[in-house]
């Protein structure tokens, strides 16, 4: 039985030996925030009243100065001059003109997941219109490691 095991985990280590040079990845979640004229996602930092603020947020938009994409990634094996998060949002202007901006950051990889945060405030953000849909992408090169989209998109 102990031969048999340790022929395992020998054949098991092995591999993972190969395996080395892949290149993982994704985009666990992304989370929108609508922004307040002081640039605040919330009154507080309970989760509560985060969510509470933003249904706030929602239903008078006259408040709403811009809105933020925290993007929650985990890399493994990358390289850091070639991985980069990417968030591609859609919406619809005055006119009822639709939209694209792009928003794409270098990043490092590390062992643990990782946020990074795009924003679109300010005369952009009264350009842009409302938001329709957004995606959100992990490249390594120009290798999709992965992607996170919303239901319209």
């Amino acid at each position: 039985m102990r031969a048999f095991l340790l022929m395992l985990f020998l054949l098991g280590s092995t591999g993972s030996i190969f395996a080395a040079d892949v290149v993982t990845g994704r985009v666990i979640k992304l989370l929108p925030f609508l922004l307040d004229q002081q640039g605040r996602d919330s009154t507080s930092p309970s989760l509560f009243d985060r969510d509470a603020y933003q249904a706030h947020l929602r239903g008078h938009t006259n408040e709403v100065s811009g809105v933020r994409f925290d993007v929650q990634w985990k890399a493994v094996k990358a390289t850091a001059e070639k991985l980069k998060v990417r968030v591609e949002v859609r919406g619809v202007g005055e006119g009822g003109t639709p939209r694209l901006k792009t928003f794409e950051a270098g990043v490092a990889a590390g062992f643990f997941s990782k946020w990074t945060t795009f924003t679109l405030a300010g005369g952009d953000f009264k350009d842009f219109g409302a938001v329709v849909a957004w995606r959100a992408t992990l490249w390594n090169g120009q290798q999709l490691l992965g992607e996170q989209k919303s239901f319209l998109w």
